[in-house]
């Protein structure tokens, strides 16, 4: 369900046989898991080659970021990408980090200091099973709609 084959100048090309709203859920214990992964990774130095997605019926999803690089190695190495289980890791992770930043309702579902992050269990339940986009990121609508029922006062 993923071919993966270098492409000139180092970047990887994962072809997937399914749109990305198509991938699998994960458990929100591997979401958790992975993200302490990808951040030792990334405290490590871990820079991954850039990656390009490409998915059935969608552009493609350039991970051309370093950070979103770095991330992605990490789960290569911790998970692999060659399955529809690990990219989805992956790119639910990516879409955690990604929404995050973006959404600011979001606040009170997680506290990122020195000693590492800490989530709200509403939260990685919710983005281990939202669905993705064609973009490979959260919706606010479905991911607002799954965390309704707890969201911080």
């Amino acid at each position: 369900m993923v071919t993966t084959e270098p492409l000139p100048g180092g970047a990887l090309r994962h072809e997937v046989a399914v749109a990305a709203d198509a991938l699998p859920p994960v458990s929100p214990q591997a979401l958790e898991a992975a993200w302490e992964v990808a951040r030792a990774a990334a405290d490590a130095g871990l820079w991954g080659p850039a990656r390009l997605l490409v998915f059935a019926d969608a552009d493609p999803i350039a991970l051309t970021d370093p950070d979103a690089a770095c991330w992605a190695e990490a789960m290569a190495q911790h998970v692999g990408l060659d399955t529809l289980g690990g990219l989805a890791l992956c790119l639910r992770l990516l879409a955690l980090v990604e929404v995050m930043g973006r959404a600011s309702w979001l606040r009170g579902f997680f506290a990122i200091g020195p000693e590492g992050a800490e989530f709200h269990p509403a939260l990685l339940a919710a983005a281990a099973r939202a669905p993705l986009d064609a973009t490979g990121r959260f919706a606010d609508a479905a991911l607002r709609g799954m965390l309704s029922r707890s969201l911080p006062a």
